[in-house]
């Protein structure tokens, strides 16, 4: 393994990859929703903590439920999306480190010690863990459209009521119609952005 992709991918994960606010109207089977979990999920997290937790929200009633908890500006391309993945993390995620990092039988008690240190931790890997999400999809020729226009409390309570999980982000997924992108936004320079000492 040479531990370098090519151009081919690198544009299709990055260069080219576009936030996308129109969908075809083609579906996104059950099979691609699972290949892409199995992708992502090898990407590192501390201690290997992996607070991630998704819905796939796919059906007519599912995205009805959702539908209240979203911006106006969100609501018609989420409607539309084959598919809107609620992108949550679970702030009680140390109590499957026994499992999850057994060579470190103590792991458990570096995070349980504190709330707000659980939850800054989970909250952490959980987003990262949503960029995963996000490689994985297009690297299995899935396009996305991620967004934080929604009221977390409102998911929260339709959707992870009675659990320890919470809302991070949303993201669409589907066959994006590139009618519906804007004008490819700037990025910062290296210079602008980083330095290197």
């Amino acid at each position: 393994m040479s531990g370098k992709l090519g151009d081919e991918a690198l544009d299709v994960i990055f260069r080219e990859a576009r936030t996308h606010n129109a969908w075809k109207d083609e579906p996104v089977s059950d099979e691609t929703l699972k290949q892409l979990y199995e992708l992502m999920k090898w990407g590192p997290t501390s201690a290997n903590m992996s607070p991630a937790r998704i819905i796939f929200v796919k059906s007519k009633e599912a995205k009805e439920k959702l539908a209240p908890a979203l911006t106006e500006g969100n609501l018609k391309k989420t409607m539309e999306a084959p598919v809107t993945a609620i992108i949550g993390y679970d702030v009680k995620f140390y109590e499957r480190l026994p499992e999850l990092f057994p060579h470190a039988p103590e792991a458990k008690t570096w995070f349980n010690w504190s709330d707000e240190w659980a939850e800054m931790n989970a909250f952490r890997n959980g987003s990262l863990q949503g960029a995963y999400f996000m490689i994985a999809a297009r690297s299995l020729g899935l396009d996305c459209g991620p967004m934080s226009g929604f009221d977390l409390n409102k998911v929260n309570e339709l959707f992870f009521a009675g659990t320890n999980i919470k809302s991070n982000f949303l993201c669409n997924l589907g066959h994006g119609d590139p009618a519906g992108l804007f004008a490819r936004s700037p990025r910062l320079s290296f210079d602008d952005a980083c330095s290197i000492v």
